[in-house]
């Protein structure tokens, strides 16, 4: 579907009328229920207008800001997500108001599609049980970011009056839950596999997407029984073709696209539909933006030594001197460090320098990453001058499949030599580690794998906006998101050994894991309980 996408603007409610008009007339001067929905085309459009309102790319990237991965420099950018971060937020916070908005016109068009795609009589039978499975997929998608962020939700299925839209109640979450995985049942029995596709149908719904999504439903509501289920039927080949790109940094190129760790993604197409946040994260010098997108030193230290060893572990050959020296592969194809050379798209390179004095890209300059690291990952070089970029962004790879799959297993206490080669060993190997000790299965205890498999989670999905979703999933939100977030080792050496303290962040367990109903909604609708806390 990487093509110019059609926005259709039919969901306003609200009509005008002068006081001669005939009200029992359809207007003449905007398509209306009575005479649009009479061609194929007019499903296919509002089909395309629901992948367009899937999902933003500011949340995309900025959710990684409300982690410990990066901080936002920007009082701005990104919805303010550093309020979020810092625990200083409330029930008007733009982000808070702004995602809940967002989904809920995403779910306002699909369920306009689906109320009306019946009265297209001359629409193939086929292609309508299609577009309805696509539609229902879409709209599960975003109860579940909904249900993620909010709990109990309203769950609404049909096109409501403004009437009624003031006066819906929240949906117990269990229901809503219930509501998305049986939606997903239902589009995963219709969709076609992604090797039915062609070329102007890629970035579809697909069986394997669909199924995909339910395996992370069911990952974040901790079901390990039901995603051991799901995701060994993605990996034995039954619901598609999907495997891990041969290269770890490739899978993000713009060349390779829709390729088959791509099992689900937001399409773009330049110059009709494209992206920008790029600016934002990296090197000043080439975006030419505030550095809003900083990624930690917490980060940082998290990714292995090449030997398999975390940084902190005796044997693991990490030197203070020479930090990036030796690390896992899936750094330096991730992030950008002080001595990083970086390829500009005319294929000319430039090294970057972070360290205070050493150039526009230092943290002492003004607009430049505050932690000394900028990002790599999803930089496109054929985006124009202005940045502006026609990269697909993947909502869920194959890679998160084989994770997925992993941590289900250990928390069954089923996690084995065969499972490791299968998923976490098939990652590493793709990344490019080499070193015996980094492959072979390390054995141990359920906990010391778990915080194997953890790690590799972070490192493998670093800065693709789904770390904050695991901490609070994994209940251990409260201990990482608490405390300072740092950068380089370019600070007083008796504070924090000298890493700089760029911000403070405060998580209270007793709210934080749900985000508050947006006070601008409750004004409007009574009916609307407040979370606990709030």
């Amino acid at each position: 579907m990487k093509r110019t996408l059609p926005y259709i603007f039919l969901l306003g409610l609200g009509l005008s009328f002068t006081a001669c008009q005939d009200l029992d007339l359809p207007p003449t001067d905007r398509p209306t229920d009575a005479t649009f929905w009479t061609q194929p085309s007019d499903a296919a459009n509002v089909l395309n207008s629901c992948y367009a309102g899937l999902y933003p790319s500011e949340y995309f990237f900025f959710n990684e800001a409300l982690s410990d991965n990066a901080y936002n420099k920007s009082d701005v950018d990104g919805s303010n997500v550093r309020n979020v971060a810092e625990g200083a937020y409330g029930t008007n916070q733009a982000r808070i108001t702004n995602e809940w908005g967002y989904h809920y016109g995403g779910i306002r068009a699909c369920n306009r599609l689906l109320t009306n795609i019946d009265k297209i009589t001359s629409l193939d039978a086929g292609l309508k049980a299609r577009y309805i499975a696509e539609a229902q997929a879409i709209r599960a998608f975003h109860y579940f970011q909904l249900m993620t962020w909010y709990g109990a939700v309203p769950l609404i299925t049909t096109e409501l009056s403004v009437t009624e839209a003031n006066s819906v109640t929240r949906t117990p979450r269990p229901e809503v839950l219930d509501f998305v995985l049986k939606e997903l049942d239902a589009a995963a029995a219709v969709l076609p596999l992604n090797t039915a596709y062609g070329a102007e149908d890629k970035g579809r719904f697909t069986k394997g997407g669909a199924m995909a999504l339910k395996a992370r439903v069911l990952l974040y509501e901790g079901r390990w029984a039901d995603v051991v289920t799901v995701t060994t039927q993605l990996m034995s080949g039954s619901m598609g073709t999907y495997s891990l790109f041969p290269s770890y940094m490739g899978v993000f190129a713009p060349s390779n696209e829709n390729n088959n760790e791509d099992m689900l993604d937001l399409q773009y197409a330049f110059p009709t539909r494209t992206h920008s946040v790029q600016r934002q994260f990296i090197p000043r010098t080439e975006g030419k933006l505030v550095t809003s997108i900083a990624p930690t030193q917490e980060l940082v230290n998290s990714y292995l030594m090449a030997n398999g060893k975390a940084i902190t572990e005796a044997g693991s050959g990490y030197n203070e001197a020479t930090p990036y020296q030796g690390r896992d592969p899936r750094f330096m194809a991730t992030l950008v460090y002080d001595g990083y050379v970086w390829r500009r798209p005319d294929n000319s390179t430039i090294t970057i320098r972070t360290f205070p004095g050493t150039g526009d890209n230092s943290i002492d300059r003004q607009d430049a990453s505050p932690t000394g690291y900028y990002s790599s990952k999803y930089f496109d070089p054929t985006s124009d001058a202005n940045l502006n970029s026609g990269l697909n962004l993947i909502l869920i790879r194959y890679a998160d499949v084989l994770l997925m799959n992993a941590e289900a297993k250990n928390e069954l206490g089923q996690f084995t030599a065969t499972d490791w080669n299968n998923t976490i060993g098939a990652l590493r190997r793709r990344a490019g580690f080499t070193d015996a000790a980094a492959l072979t299965f390390p054995g141990g205890d359920k906990a010391s794998l778990q915080a194997t498999i953890r790690r590799e989670r972070r490192t493998e999905l670093a800065m693709e906006g789904l770390r904050i979703f695991d901490l609070r999933r994994w209940r251990t939100a409260e201990t990482a998101l608490n405390g300072f977030a740092h950068g380089i080792k370019a600070g007083d050496p008796n504070v924090d050994n000298g890493y700089l303290r760029v911000d403070q962040r405060t998580f209270d367990p007793a709210r934080h894991y749900l985000w508050p109903i947006p006070q601008r909604e409750r004004d409007i609708n009574g009916n609307l309980e407040q979370n606990p806390g709030w």
